[in-house]
């Protein structure tokens, strides 16, 4: 896969050299190739601020129904109902509906003490260590407590579900579409259990919540969620919300070693941290392409697209255009900027507020127990998953 030498400008997202380090390609194709077509592939691409924002709201062109993530949409795989981010409207505004009571204010309420408490439990015995793991440590398991939370999930079968999910979304194990259909195919498989368990035993949590819902059909009809739909979103939330914060505290870890003076800065006022989140988001986007099936024919900088076409909306990339943002290159937790690394437009992200809530948290709770770490990036490892990136492995050396 990776370590093939192109013509430039030449992107390629299933090259993990490539995707260990876009910026550069990103850049060449926002200033010389802002419409992409790579042959290989078949598939275009947008890498500007302005075409990314406009696109990524414009459905009626560039769909989300048949998968938004390119292995999907260029091996033709079925996409299971309910996976609501592979919908389109109408039925996609009633199953967002839905799914927004999975993020009540109540719900996030409750969401902060237990992470906190779950990033002190796995924080305090590495005390007196000199070094610890960003992902292993605390990345990996944190999202996976808070979302068990939600679903209600117990702790000692959430181990199980977390290795899963990462196994399912790897593509070192095989060929990209293989990997797609396959994390499609079985990604609420593994709460199988636990759904029949609240049919007869409900109690105050998601799955609950999924098991009694009642959805409105496009002509009016109420009926209740199937089993399988409950399967479904139930394993899109745990899917989704594992993977994306994951990479979001490794890459907070690695920028706040690489920029010690604004770590130390975080360190001393917390309410900096917030903004800092932000920042981190908008420098290294957790899911930076967006894939979408073009329903028609549209004409871009002079050239039709046609439909039945794969678009890539390069939102990690629209993230750092010149044209939108002063100096993009340059990490600064005190910059106010809008970013798009959480969509926009019908598909932003429902679990945004828990993301950032999970970041504020740990990062509060790391640098209270160590204002300095050093990332060991001899020992530090990239992930590489269909639709995100960010790290497997970030051990950093702490003072």
């Amino acid at each position: 896969m990776a370590g093939t030498v192109h013509a430039q400008p030449y992107y390629d997202p299933f090259d993990f050299g490539i995707d260990d380090d876009p910026y550069p390609v990103w850049k060449q194709l926002r200033d010389s190739a802002p419409l992409y077509h790579n042959d290989r592939y078949g598939f275009y691409a947008l890498s500007r601020y302005s075409d990314v924002a406009r696109q990524l709201v414009n459905w009626r062109d560039f769909r989300s129904g048949r998968g938004t993530v390119i292995e999907v949409l260029l091996n033709g795989i079925e996409v299971p109902p309910g996976v609501i981010l592979f919908e389109d409207p109408p039925i996609h505004d009633l199953h967002r509906r839905l799914m927004s009571g999975v993020f009540t204010p109540r719900r996030m309420a409750a969401i902060e003490p237990m992470a906190r408490e779950f990033c002190r439990r796995a924080l305090e015995p590495l005390a007196e260590a000199d070094t610890f793991d960003f992902i292993a440590d605390l990345g990996a398991w944190m999202p996976m407590r808070t979302i068990g939370y939600l679903l209600g999930i117990p702790e000692d079968r959430q181990v199980a579900i977390r290795q899963n999910t990462d196994n399912l979304l790897n593509l070192d194990r095989g060929e990209p579409g293989n990997v797609a259909a396959d994390m499609l195919s079985r990604s609420g498989s593994m709460l199988e259990e636990f759904i029949d368990w609240r049919y007869e035993h409900p109690s105050d949590d998601l799955m609950t919540d999924l098991v009694n819902a009642e959805i409105e059909e496009v002509d009016g009809r109420r009926r209740r969620l199937t089993r399988g739909e409950v399967l479904t979103y139930a394993g899109t939330v745990v899917g989704a919300g594992n993977e994306t914060t994951t990479r979001l505290l490794g890459f907070a870890g690695q920028l706040l070693s690489d920029h010690p003076d604004q770590r130390r800065a975080l360190a001393a006022d917390f309410s900096l941290i917030p903004n800092a989140v932000e920042e981190v988001l908008r420098y290294e986007a957790p899911s930076p392409v967006q894939a979408r099936y073009v329903a028609r024919d549209v004409e871009l900088y002079g050239q039709t697209v046609p439909e039945g076409s794969v678009m890539l909306l390069l939102n990690g990339s629209a993230n750092r255009d010149e044209r939108q943002y002063p100096d993009p290159d340059r990490f600064d937790i005190r910059r106010k900027a809008a970013h798009l690394s959480f969509g926009h437009g019908i598909h932003f992200c429902l679990g945004a507020a828990l993301a950032r809530v999970q970041a504020r948290v740990a990062l509060e709770e790391v640098l209270t127990r160590w204002p300095d770490w050093e990332v060991d990036y001899g020992h530090a490892r990239r992930a590489h998953t269909t639709s995100v990136r960010g790290w497997a492995t970030l051990p950093v050396r702490v003072r």
